[in-house]
């Protein structure tokens, strides 16, 4: 059971519900949304700031979800895990790159630059300080100082947000496979057939 309450659409602020279109969205961010709703005032300006920064990224949507999806296995967020943005299906994401995660550096449909970025985000996740000189140079290998700065902002983003969403714990929407939360999850396991597609 969600561990913060999660108003109903009908009682979000109405400059909340229009600013999200509340009412047309998956019932796992109504959810999410639902328990932001308790402090409005704070979630619109939140809203506004994620989505013009969703909006400027220039780094493919494509690697920005296998990031996400890599942290949020860190962060053992079962709603991040879960879901999959259409912006990065469209963008050429497959459910193979997303197994690919479980062993990322052995992965032959990893790019090296796709190779890198992930291992920036699992030190980001779990070892920032271990991001050392040579770690940046490796990335630079790849991606302009511009790219740099926006993975580095994408990765705190989702190990932030993603770490709060997991101490939620919205799970009631999500597959039955990561309803489990006596055991850790990963998003690349089999027995997780069943994906939530969130129109972004």
């Amino acid at each position: 059971m969600t561990r913060i309450a999660s108003l109903p659409v009908d009682q979000w602020d109405p400059e909340l519900r229009e600013l999200t279109h509340g009412e047309e969205l998956p019932e796992v961010q109504q959810k999410m949304l639902g328990v932001y709703a308790n402090a409005p005032e704070m979630a619109k300006p939140f809203l506004r700031f994620t989505g013009e920064m969703g909006a400027a990224f220039t780094l493919r949507r494509r690697l920005l979800e296998l990031v996400r999806l890599r942290i949020a296995f860190h962060n053992q967020c079962r709603s991040c895990m879960a879901v999959r943005y259409e912006s990065a299906l469209a963008d050429g994401l497959t459910e193979d790159m997303v197994c690919s995660l479980e062993k990322p550096y052995e992965a032959p449909d990893l790019t090296d630059a796709d190779k890198s970025a992930l291992r920036f985000a699992d030190l980001f996740a779990t070892n920032h300080l271990a991001i050392t000189d040579e770690v940046l140079d490796d990335l630079r290998k790849h991606y302009t100082e511009k790219e740099v700065v926006e993975l580095s902002m994408h990765c705190a983003y989702c190990v932030g947000f993603g770490r709060m969403a997991a101490t939620y714990r919205i799970i009631e929407e999500l597959p039955e496979s990561f309803q489990d939360t006596t055991r850790k999850v990963a998003p690349w396991e089999q027995g997780h057939t069943e994906k939530l597609v969130i129109p972004v």
